[in-house]
């Protein structure tokens, strides 16, 4: 059942649903099934292809340890018999069951990979809302902070800075508290 027009006997397919058997000069080519199919029935759903599950993910979770052990693939494998390997594996522990929450005291955040932050200073893996040093009482960032020298936190001693500028421009190249102008060319000739 090849397809085309007189000029170009060549060119184009016709869809294999048997009820719609279109020629069509860009047929698609169901990659579960083999046939092809017009725009109209390419779909699994279209179609209603029996092999639609062959590239889907297919996931089994174990009991013990709430680990998930992905099946695509291991079409002979029975689910039972899977997790049975799993089990004897090693790597199923039950104390992986409880999932990781946010350290910070009434935070009940659980930890996933994706809202989970480790502080650079003290190593301490918290959810986002408490990523900065001050959220979760950072040991070693509260530890720097503190007085240095007599003088106190360091935030304090740069608003006392501050303060004891008097509205002098720390920018200006003079002495004096006036800022400089950028010098500009007083003429400039066009080619």
């Amino acid at each position: 059942m090849g397809g085309g027009t007189e000029a170009f006997p060549d060119l184009g397919r016709h869809c294999q649903n048997p009820d719609c058997n279109q020629l069509d000069f860009l047929p698609f080519k169901c990659d579960g099934c083999q046939k092809v199919f017009c725009v109209e029935h390419r779909s699994y759903k279209a179609h209603e292809c029996p092999k639609s599950d062959h590239n889907s993910r297919k996931v089994i979770v174990c009991e013990t340890c709430s680990m998930s052990i992905e099946t695509t693939g291991r079409d002979g494998e029975d689910e039972k018999a899977m997790l049975e390997k799993h089990e004897k594996s090693g790597n199923c522990d039950p104390k992986k069951k409880k999932k990781p929450t946010c350290p910070v005291r009434r935070c009940k955040e659980i930890l996933t990979f994706s809202n989970t932050s480790t502080c650079k200073t003290c190593q301490l893996k918290v959810c986002l809302k408490h990523r900065f040093p001050a959220d979760h009482v950072c040991k070693k960032a509260a530890a720097a902070a503190t007085v240095v020298e007599g003088k106190g936190r360091w935030n304090d001693r740069f608003l006392a800075a501050m303060a004891s500028r008097n509205g002098k421009d720390c920018g200006s190249k003079s002495g004096h508290g006036s800022a400089s102008t950028p010098s500009t060319p007083s003429s400039v000739k066009a080619y």
